[in-house]
């Protein structure tokens, strides 16, 4: 038994969907549902018995011990986080709620749980924290991949939030003994991502005529990982990871921000030859950039190759044509996740914002 928190998200539903597929083993998720958790991202499994869904927030102490009394994972899997830079940059203090106070109520009640165990049981039993790549700051374009002993240098509200999780995280196995691991990734694009992020709302917007909003130059560069490869990669480290350890997990795939957009552009001039929008790319429009916006994040990640033998399977073409498609095949499952509150959003953050 597993416990996966922040599972109706994004990531965290794409990896219990991979973890029942590989694994017999049950899963617990538990989830706020705020905006963007959906457990419609989780229809496929909604009657397994080896699926339960638990509504609660992770900062709630004495609804996280009863879970673990109820259920004696041996695992807990921790997604739940505040994870858009831009919501952070507007409103910061729910970040440090979810992602400060929340991980460090979560991880002291599981950590009380797990002194509860046998011997046996504690050896078996992992903490696995999974961050971000922007913890480490922003690297210039001569500068060497982040590895896991690069210094944290965070930049916005998010990444501090999540700096200081890492920070918890790691405290309590080097003061504790507590067998925690924690994952910091790259940017991640696939299947069931709220359609806030750059890939979906590309897609959208193309679908729609709408412009597509491009911060500042549009040379900014991110390490782009599929979804599918990462969930494999939480796995390898659940299974094999060395305790009180750090994995970077990255894709392979270094791009600019407009090269990923005229990228999805192509795709769907190939994929909706009737659309009226043709070429897509004509849509594009640079607006001003976000405040603090990093230039480059780039991930090494020789150790998780090294140690484990993990390395990602999807080139960056491939994968992001599989996620366009299923993108155009459910619209109606992103006409039902962006709500009245996410439109509420679209308009603040780029409305504003001139046209370069």
């Amino acid at each position: 038994m597993i416990i996966v928190t922040g599972g109706a998200g994004f990531i965290g539903a794409n990896f219990i969907l991979d973890w029942l597929n590989n694994n017999s083993s049950p899963v617990v998720n538990l989830d706020m549902l705020t905006y963007a958790g959906n457990p419609e991202n989780l229809s496929a499994v909604e009657d397994d018995p080896r699926y339960t869904f638990i509504h609660g927030d992770i900062g709630d102490r004495k609804l996280i011990a009863k879970i673990c009394r109820e259920y004696n994972p041996l695992a807990i899997v921790n997604f739940a986080a505040e994870s858009h830079v831009d919501r952070s940059i507007t409103g910061p203090a729910e970040f440090i709620a979810t992602n400060v106070t929340g991980t460090f109520n979560l991880l002291d009640e599981t950590y009380a749980y797990w002194r509860g165990l046998n011997d046996i049981q504690k050896n078996e039993f992992r903490f696995l924290h999974v961050s971000t790549d922007e913890v480490y700051g922003s690297l210039n374009l001569e500068d060497p991949a982040f590895t896991e002993t690069s210094p944290f240098l965070p930049n916005s509200p998010y990444a501090a939030s999540k700096a200081s999780s890492d920070h918890l995280v790691r405290s309590y196995h080097h003061t504790y003994g507590f067998p925690t691991l924690t994952t910091n990734c790259s940017n991640n694009y696939g299947p069931y991502q709220f359609p806030e992020k750059l890939i979906p709302l590309l897609i959208q917007n193309c679908l729609k005529g709408l412009p597509l909003p491009i911060y500042g130059d549009g040379s900014n560069i991110r390490d782009w990982l599929y979804v599918g490869d990462h969930c494999s990669a939480i796995r390898e480290v659940l299974a094999k990871g060395r305790t009180g350890g750090t994995y970077n997990i990255g894709g392979n795939s270094e791009l600019t921000n407009i090269q990923v957009v005229q990228a999805v552009c192509r795709i769907l001039d190939k994929l909706l030859p009737e659309s009226p929008h043709l070429p897509h790319e004509k849509l594009i429009t640079y607006v001003e950039d976000r405040p603090g916006h990093d230039r480059r994040y780039a991930i090494n990640a020789k150790k998780i190759e090294t140690e484990l033998g993990w390395q990602p399977m999807e080139i960056f073409e491939r994968g992001l044509e599989k996620t366009v498609s299923w993108y155009l095949e459910n619209q109606e499952w992103s006409q039902r996740v962006a709500g009245g509150e996410y439109r509420q959003w679209l308009e603040k953050n780029y409305s504003s914002r001139k046209v370069l």
